[in-house]
């Protein structure tokens, strides 16, 4: 198989779908792979690491597409991108549909397999792919959030774990999933008040235990959301439900009734946000101001630091990509049900039922497509 590596062209984002030494295994396995020239220099892996692992360096994103067979992405594709979309590539990237109908649109129309890494599941049914970015976006949702709480970015000018003396902040984490322990970490590593919120009461459970109960832990409901937004300094949405849009925990009104200078990070934006007054943005023009509340939406968070980011994402998707150029798309989508779960489109058919559910949009199972 012939796999493409195009250079990410999202704003500000410098994370690479394939590393040198996955290029190195897909030779030794047999497979081609066209890697766009720069494609990882900002992730501090240069053309020439690709060139000594075997990999052929495309001069143009259009050869990278237009030859492979299948491409591997980080981000999902943008405007300039859908125009080498044609029947019958595998597209292998983080796709997050569900806000998105026109790249829906596009997909169908041209029949792309298009495989979302945050839908794979793994045996015990979690999302594999998901997790390491979402490890990488928890853990910067508390370093931004506590740099825009500064007063030069519009914040309340509080000190995230205050000083002898003085209070902490207070920290607010919607979601107790993986962008939310994550937060946490770091949030009480820097000595904030903090509290998280989620609607299973066994996962607080393990929260309590995990953080010795030096973590406040919330069973979510409006009242309680709402009491806890207005106390807080920041507040980072961290609500996941696969494939699916995020569903609006945190009301405009309950915005308005946030302090002046707080701060919000919707890590959930890239499937639409959990907070109401969320809209994306880049890291170009990361943030703007709501009632006086600075509000943070990147959709592409983990961009800023790519070198982790790629270690990380790579290590999770590779063997993935290794079984898709082994066995081919349609061989492994109908043997592997991980892989299966992650197609959401295949031969003009949309196959992941909450995206479907999201956009009003007709549904087929992709097991019924390859039987």
């Amino acid at each position: 198989m012939i796999i493409g590596v195009p250079k990410e062209v999202k704003d500000h984002e410098a994370r690479v779908g394939i590393v040198p030494s996955g290029v190195k295994s897909l030779i030794d396995a047999g497979h081609k792979v066209l890697v766009e020239t720069k494609a990882g220099e900002l992730s501090s892996m240069p053309d020439r690491d690709y060139k000594q692992a075997g990999a052929e360096i495309a001069g143009s994103a259009a050869e990278v597409w237009n030859r492979a067979e299948m491409v591997v992405k980080v981000k999902e594709p943008i405007e300039q991108e859908v125009q080498f979309f044609r029947e019958g590539l595998v597209l292998f990237t983080y796709l997050h549909l569900a806000p998105i109908p026109d790249l829906t649109d596009h997909l169908l129309k041209k029949k792309v397999v298009g495989i979302a890494y945050e839908t794979v599941t793994d045996r015990n049914g979690t999302l594999p792919l998901l997790t390491p970015m979402s490890e990488v976006a928890g853990r910067m949702s508390v370093q931004v959030g506590a740099s825009y709480l500064e007063h030069e970015k519009g914040g309340r000018g509080i000190l995230l774990g205050g000083v002898p003396g003085v209070a902490p902040a207070k920290v607010t984490i919607i979601g107790g999933g993986i962008v939310g322990i994550n937060a946490a970490k770091i949030a009480l590593g820097m000595g904030a008040d903090t509290a998280i919120i989620d609607i299973n009461l066994n996962r607080l459970r393990e929260l309590d235990d995990i953080f010795n109960g030096q973590v406040r832990t919330l069973a979510s409901n409006s009242y309680t959301i709402a009491k806890s937004c207005a106390e807080a300094d920041l507040v980072i949405g961290g609500v996941l439900i696969p494939g699916a849009a995020a569903p609006k925990l945190v009301t405009r009104e309950m915005v308005s009734h946030m302090k002046r200078g707080a701060v919000i990070v919707d890590v959930a934006i890239d499937q639409g946000g959990c907070i109401e007054t969320a809209k994306p943005t880049t890291h170009s023009n990361p943030a703007y101001t709501v009632d006086g509340v600075v509000h943070y939406c990147v959709t592409n968070m983990p961009g800023a630091v790519p070198h982790t980011s790629t270690l990380a994402l790579t290590n999770a998707t590779f063997p993935y990509v290794l079984k898709l150029a082994n066995q081919g798309a349609q061989a492994a989508i109908k043997a592997d049900p991980g892989i299966r779960e992650g197609v959401n489109t295949f031969q003009g058919h949309l196959t992941y039922s909450a995206v479907a559910e999201s956009q009003r949009k007709p549904f087929k199972p992709v097991k019924d497509l390859v039987a």
